[in-house]
C-alpha cells in the first residue's frame, strides 16, 4: 500500500514540478526585465530548487563518448554483450583508425567491473569506468530495476547473483582467454563466492580480483548501515520495507525493496549535509555561479536515481552477509544453475591474485571488513595478495573523484599489469608438445578475423 501511496503522491506532484521548471526559465530569461533584478534571481532560484526536489529522477546514462590515450582520441561505443532478466553485461568498445594505437589497445587486459546492486544504478561507477578504459578493455554489470522485470521472468536470489558473475567471467575467459575482476562495495561478497566456487570445481579463475570497500566480514568495525542490518530481525525487514510493485509498471506484483525507501535511508544518514548542499545550490543560482550549480545537478541526478531490489535477493543478502556471516563462518552454500548446492570455500582459490581497498573514513564498510578477504583466501601466495588503505577517503572516494584518480586507480592498474605479465610468462612456458598441437588458422579465417578486428578493441 505504501508503494501505491508514494506513486500517487509523485503523480500529483509531477505537474507542479514541471510548472516550477517552466517558471524558473521564465524568471531567468534575459528578455524579461525582472530577470535582471535580484528579486528575479531569487524567484528563479526558488522555482529551480522546487523543481529539483520534486522531479522524478530516471536512470542516468554513462555518457562516455570518447577518451584520450597518449594524445589520441578514442571513440567509445557502449553496447550490451549479454542480456539477462535482472542484469546486462555492458561493454565499452573502443574504436581507432590509428594502426599503432589499435595494436596497443588490443594488447591490453580485460576487466570486468561488478557494480553494486544496492540502490543506485551502475552509472554511479562512471568515473571508475572512464579511468579504466584508458588502459583496459572494460565490461560492467548493469543491474536492472526490479520493477521493470515482469513476474514471468522468474525470481532473483543471491544465488542467482553469484551464478550471473560466474557466467560473465566464463564468457570473458572464453573470449579473451582470461580476465581481471573489480568489485565495488556490495558485490565483493558474491564475487568472492563466484571465484571460490570456480576454484573448488577446478575451473579457470580470473587472473586477479580487486575488492573495494565491501562487507566481506561485517562484524569488523560495524557502521550505522551494518548496525541496522544486524539489530533488526529478518521478519522486521520483510514486514516494514518489502512491498509489491504497483500495476503501472512491467514488474507489477513483484515483491521489492523500493528505491524511494532506500533513498530516504541514504538521506537520513546525513540530513544536515544534504540540506546544506541544497541551500548552497540555491545561493549559487542567485549569484549566477553556473559551475557550482551544474556540479550539484550532476551529483544529485546520480544520487537521486534509485532502483528497486528484488525482495528475495535483498532479504537473503541481509541474512547471509549481515546477520549469519555465512561467508566468514564457512557455512555458505550456493545453488548452482543445475540446482546443486555447493559450499563456498575461499581457501580453494590459489591462482587468482587479490587486492583489497579500503577508505580511511568509509562510513558504509568499516575498517577491516574488506581486508578480511586475505584471511579467507589463505591459499593465495603472500606475494600475490595486497591491501591498500586510502588516507582521507570515504566510501565514494575509493572509486570516484580525486583520491580514486590519484591513489586508487594507479595502484589497481599496476596490480593488474603485474599479474597480466605473470600470465604471459606462464603461457610462454607451456610445453613444446602443447605448442605443436595448436592448429594454425587457415588463410580464409585469418583474413576474416583481421577484417573484423581492423578498427576496434
Amino acid at each position: 500500500m505504501l508503494y501505491q501511496l508514494y506513486e500517487s503522491q509523485r503523480s500529483l506532484l509531477e505537474p507542479f514540478a514541471d510548472f516550477a521548471q517552466f517558471a524558473a526559465k521564465i524568471y531567468n530569461n534575459p528578455a524579461q526585465p525582472i530577470s535582471r533584478s535580484q528579486m528575479g534571481h531569487r524567484i528563479s532560484a526558488a522555482y529551480d530548487l522546487f523543481y529539483r526536489l520534486g522531479k522524478d529522477y530516471l536512470k542516468p546514462t554513462f555518457g562516455i563518448q570518447s577518451i584520450h590515450i597518449e594524445g589520441v582520441e578514442i571513440a567509445i561505443h557502449e553496447r550490451v554483450e549479454i542480456s539477462k532478466p535482472f542484469c546486462e553485461l555492458r561493454r565499452f568498445k573502443r574504436f581507432s583508425d590509428d594502426p599503432a594505437t589499435l595494436a596497443h589497445l588490443k594488447s591490453q587486459p580485460v576487466v570486468l567491473i561488478v557494480a553494486p546492486l544496492s540502490g543506485h544504478y551502475a552509472t554511479l561507477l562512471r568515473d571508475t569506468v572512464k579511468s579504466m578504459l584508458v588502459g583496459h578493455k572494460v565490461y560492467i554489470t548493469d543491474w536492472a530495476n526490479a520493477r521493470t522485470v515482469p513476474l514471468e521472468s522468474g525470481e532473483f536470489h543471491l544465488d542467482n547473483y553469484v551464478n550471473y558473475i560466474e557466467e560473465f567471467i566464463t564468457y570473458l575467459q572464453g573470449k579473451y582467454d582470461n580476465c581481471h575482476v573489480i568489485s565495488v562495495c556490495q558485490p565483493t561478497v558474491p564475487v568472492l563466492a563466484a571465484v571460490s566456487l570456480m576454484a573448488s570445481r577446478g575451473e579457470k579463475t580470473p587472473l586477479s580480483m580487486t575488492m573495494m570497500g565491501g562487507p566481506i566480514d561485517a562484524r569488523k568495525s560495524p557502521t550505522a548501515v551494518n548496525n541496522l542490518a544486524m539489530n533488526k530481525s529478518l521478519s522486521w525487514f520483510e514486514n516494514n520495507v518489502i512491498f509489491r510493485v504497483p500495476q503501472n509498471f512491467p514488474g507489477a506484483g513483484r515483491r521489492v525493496y523500493p528505491g524511494f525507501m532506500q533513498h530516504s535511508g541514504f538521506v537520513a544518514m546525513n540530513p544536515d549535509r544534504h540540506l546544506k548542499s541544497h541551500y548552497d545550490y540555491f545561493k549559487d543560482l542567485i549569484k549566477g555561479d553556473n559551475s557550482n550549480a551544474e556540479s550539484h545537478r550532476q551529483f544529485y541526478d546520480e544520487y537521486n536515481a534509485v532502483l528497486d531490489m528484488d525482495a528475495d535477493y535483498y532479504l537473503e543478502t541481509i541474512s547471509t552477509v549481515f546477520q549469519d556471516f555465512k561467508l566468514v563462518r564457512g557455512i555458505w552454500d550456493v545453488k548452482s544453475v543445475d540446482g546443486k548446492m555447493e559450499r563456498v570455500n575461499p581457501s580453494d582459490i590459489k591462482t587468482t591474485a587479490l587486492l583489497t581497498v579500503e577508505g580511511e573514513l568509509d562510513d558504509i564498510s568499516g575498517s577491516g571488513q574488506t581486508k578480511a578477504a586475505h584471511d579467507l583466501c589463505s591459499s593465495i601466495k603472500k606475494s600475490d595478495a595486497t591491501h591498500l588503505e586510502v588516507p582521507g577517503a570515504g566510501h565514494y572516494g575509493i572509486f570516484s573523484g580525486r583520491r580514486w584518480r590519484e591513489v586508487v586507480h594507479p595502484k589497481i592498474c599496476e596490480f593488474i599489469a603485474q599479474h597480466q605479465q605473470v600470465s604471459k610468462v606462464v603461457s610462454k612456458g607451456t610445453s613444446k608438445a602443447t605448442t605443436k598441437a595448436a592448429t594454425k588458422p587457415s588463410a580464409t579465417s585469418a583474413k576474416t578475423t583481421s577484417t573484423r578486428n581492423k578498427s576496434t578493441a
